[in-house]
């Protein structure tokens, strides 16, 4: 049988957040909607943080209540904290994703916790989660390095992985908040995650701002791992990372895992067109290589 890599959209969340034009709720939900009819079945949608911190995910309760509930896609939704938790199943997400965080730099700005207390706010928060009956994820942001602090100690990453488990985490990304990982890093971070947290499942969340991206999800599909966040169009930041562009784009991602030979679900066709759609709304160029570049071998 094929191989499948299952693609989790972040471009509603992770890919607005940080970019300079501001969507109203009708567009985010049709960039939603495009993206369903590209094949996307499952996303980040928006998240429930402070609004004052994140001014461009205030409109996130609006966005999960235009969601169109008869589609197959769910609809994740990210927290930081116990209110934002309470929120998320308010706005009947179908995923909640807590994020952990593996820098005390970068820790502090975001979310204003140390890795130990992001920890600790998980453990507090997985049991509102799990009686509500949701699926549960985690994200360690900055698992590869700190735009303030540098280089993350794996054994900090090992620790965070653990004890996700232990809280009842069914799914755990290591998110590349800064585009600082390279291939080597990402395998070595890998074999660590499976030996402190061997019974959660994997994903990948990488940006591409020194261009490691796609290396990166090679070396993570060649290790096993079978599922890799992404953004349409390469969109995306965080307004507390300095100079952290977007995520790997969806369509590079969807192109070179075609070009192998795995499924994944998605319309490349449709996912450029998409891509191009948003450079319109957003009113500037979008960073994938395909929307500029097209797929190959070209569409007859």
């Amino acid at each position: 049988m094929t191989r499948r890599i299952d693609i989790v959209e972040v471009g509603p969340r992770d890919g607005l957040q940080n970019d300079p034009a501001d969507l109203s709720v009708d567009q985010k939900l049709e960039f939603i909607a495009r993206l369903e009819a590209a094949g996307v079945r499952r996303m980040e949608s928006g998240s429930f943080v402070n609004p004052k911190a994140v001014p461009k995910m205030a409109a996130s309760p609006a966005v999960f209540a235009g969601l169109d509930r008869t589609k197959p896609t769910r609809h994740i939704a990210l927290a930081l904290n116990e209110t934002g938790v309470r929120r998320a199943i308010e706005a009947k997400a179908d995923e909640i994703n807590f994020v952990l965080v593996a820098g005390e730099g970068f820790g502090r700005r975001n979310q204003g916790m140390s890795p130990q207390e992001s920890a600790d706010m998980l453990a507090k928060c997985a049991p509102l989660v799990l009686e509500a009956g949701l699926p549960l994820s985690a994200t360690i942001s900055v698992a590869f390095g700190d735009p303030y602090d540098g280089d993350v100690d794996i054994a900090v990453v090992g620790s965070l992985a653990a004890q996700a488990q232990r809280a009842g985490v069914a799914e755990l990304a290591l998110g590349d908040t800064i585009g600082a990982a390279t291939p080597w890093d990402v395998r070595r971070r890998i074999d660590r995650v499976r030996m402190e947290a061997p019974d959660v499942f994997l994903r990948m969340h990488f940006h591409d701002t020194r261009g490691a991206g796609l290396a990166n999800v090679f070396t993570a599909v060649e290790a096993g791992v079978d599922v890799i966040d992404a953004s349409c169009g390469g969109i995306g930041g965080c307004p507390f990372a300095p100079a952290a562009t977007g995520n790997v784009a969806t369509e590079d991602v969807v192109w070179m895992l075609d070009r192998a030979g795995f499924e994944t679900g998605i319309d490349l066709g449709r996912m450029i067109a998409t891509a191009k759609w948003l450079e319109g709304v957003l009113g500037h160029p979008v960073a994938s290589a395909l929307s500029r570049a097209g797929s190959f071998p070209p569409a007859p």
